[in-house]
């Protein structure tokens, strides 16, 4: 769920000609950030901890759909998540139309606080603009495989970054239901460009609205979810006009918390909205 700058044609896919900005100002910014942003503890500032459970994670398989923001489908999904003794596996699973997939796992702790634990994404087909496959993790180290699709060039990146404790990739629907909706929390993530970057992810929530179930009330609130380049790499951006925009997410907040929609980039890409779907009785 981080933005890598992608143009999109009019059906809301990325465009397969165009690369990420980053390709264009990293190369400037490389020799004074190396492969990440704010990796070294010291230039972090306070160090950064993992968000409080206040609310476990268990057994779940959610249906999911994936539309642009006018509302054209583009796929069908499922969310299966299994609680296996101190950890928690959590799948989202995409098919497309054309074939493209989309296929994340991450693996996380629950014990006080969430620990991310492993990731993994590949994304694959004519939806997407590079076909890539990722795994992190908690120690750091991860590997790297891009190939895109507007010319032969694999690119492979193997190495180790320095992981704050509140990195979550794979997890922001989980750490939004776990987070006070009075006060903004920074997190961070992992965007992998293909190179992989650290990058602050700002939690904003707003006052809560009312939205409907049926005749009953319920109680919702927004989070704007905005990347923090920082450094030299927002003065590209800027300067570029392709600084990443915010994407949004709905918590239902009553009682108990729950996801309601999120609306940006799946991972990279275009603005695309997910919500949860009912399965439908074949014909």
């Amino acid at each position: 769920m981080l933005p890598r700058f992608f143009s999109s044609d009019r059906a809301g896919r990325p465009a397969a000609t165009e690369r990420p900005i980053w390709s264009l100002f990293a190369l400037l910014a490389v020799s004074a950030i190396g492969m990440g942003m704010a990796t070294s503890p010291a230039h972090r500032g306070d160090q950064p901890t993992g968000v409080p459970v206040r609310y476990t994670e268990g057994t779940v398989h959610g249906f999911l759909e994936l539309r642009t923001k006018s509302g054209t489908l583009l796929a069908q999904g499922d969310l299966l998540q299994v609680a296996r003794g101190a950890e928690v596996e959590s799948r989202a699973l995409f098919h497309f139309p054309d074939s493209s997939i989309f296929d994340e796992t991450v693996r996380f702790t629950q014990d006080r606080v969430f620990t991310l634990e492993s990731y993994d994404l590949v994304q694959s087909g004519p939806a997407f603009s590079d076909d890539l496959t990722v795994t992190l993790t908690r120690s750091g180290q991860y590997s790297v495989v891009s190939k895109p699709h507007d010319h032969g060039d694999i690119q492979r990146y193997t190495g180790t970054l320095d992981l704050p404790p509140d990195v979550y990739n794979g997890m922001i629907i989980t750490i939004a239901k776990n987070l006070l909706t009075g006060a903004v929390h920074t997190v961070h993530m992992v965007g992998f460009t293909p190179a992989p970057r650290l990058v602050e992810l700002e939690m904003a929530p707003s006052a809560s609205r009312p939205v409907m179930l049926g005749d009953h009330p319920e109680a919702a609130v927004r989070f704007t979810l905005t990347p923090k380049l920082g450094g030299l790499l927002s003065v590209f951006a800027a300067l570029a006009g392709r600084t990443p925009p915010p994407s949004t997410l709905w918590i239902v907040t009553d009682s108990i918390p729950a996801f309601m929609q999120f609306e940006g980039p799946l991972y990279a890409g275009p603005v695309w909205r997910l919500t949860q779907t009912n399965p439908q009785w074949s014909r």
